[in-house]
């Protein structure tokens, strides 16, 4: 729940030049600890963040934990190349697929709130939703994955993906008024829980915008997004 602390370690960095040493290398710290420490692989090849409660391993992630691969490839292409972790980018890469997994795998093609994981069962088979989880909020970590992705790779599988993760919302979620957060991705149709959080235009439309944009109509060079997506211009 802390996820911003980190996010912002980085882009204060560089939204302030990358003049202030101590926020990119306490930032980097706690990117080579999680890389250590909680990046999970299943033994069919899905890898996540999984969750530390003291000594113990938690093999579940949330759809917010989805935003960690913008942030790896964000960091990897604006740290000094010399201080870039060789794991930040395939991990982030990774992690974004497991992402687009948690849409594709469910009845309505949306995201639970987190899934949990098995690690040893067969492909296809290794999420499952526990029973406190299964609503959609409408929440943006996942898109905003995609479009870093595909803002720094070209790779317009991402831009597929996308596609195929914003249709269902329009299938499932549109209501007369505007979009509707639904209660269970696993029922076609789901029931709709007749709200709607801020989020959703604030975040999830504008990165799902940004992804089928040309890449020119936001430059990472120029603004930093900060954790409500809003630009703000690097001094």
């Amino acid at each position: 729940m802390g996820d911003s602390y980190y996010e912002y370690l980085l882009k204060q960095w560089i939204q302030g030049g990358k003049k202030d040493a101590r926020l990119k290398d306490a930032w980097k710290r706690a990117m080579k600890e999680m890389m250590d420490t909680m990046v999970v692989t299943t033994s069919s090849g899905l890898q996540f963040v999984a969750e530390l409660e003291g000594p113990r391993q938690r093999n579940r992630m949330d759809h917010l934990a989805c935003f960690v691969a913008g942030m790896l490839m964000l960091g990897s292409r604006t740290l000094p190349r010399d201080e870039v972790d060789p794991r930040w980018e395939p991990f982030a890469a990774e992690l974004t697929h497991t992402c687009y997994q948690m849409y594709v795998r469910m009845p309505t093609g949306l995201s639970p709130e987190y899934v949990a994981f098995n690690l040893q069962a067969a492909r296809g088979q290794e999420m499952s939703v526990p029973g406190d989880a299964p609503h959609n909020l409408l929440r943006p970590e996942a898109a905003e994955a995609l479009w870093y992705m595909w803002y720094y790779t070209g790779d317009p599988k991402y831009r597929q993906w996308g596609h195929e993760m914003f249709v269902p919302f329009l299938r499932h979620c549109k209501v007369k008024y505007g979009f509707s957060a639904i209660t269970d991705v696993r029922k076609k149709p789901p029931p709709k829980r007749d709200s709607q959080e801020s989020f959703w235009l604030g975040e999830t439309l504008k990165y799902f915008y940004l992804l089928f944009s040309p890449r020119s109509t936001l430059n990472l060079e120029e603004f930093v997004l900060n954790t409500e997506a809003q630009p703000l211009r690097i001094l």
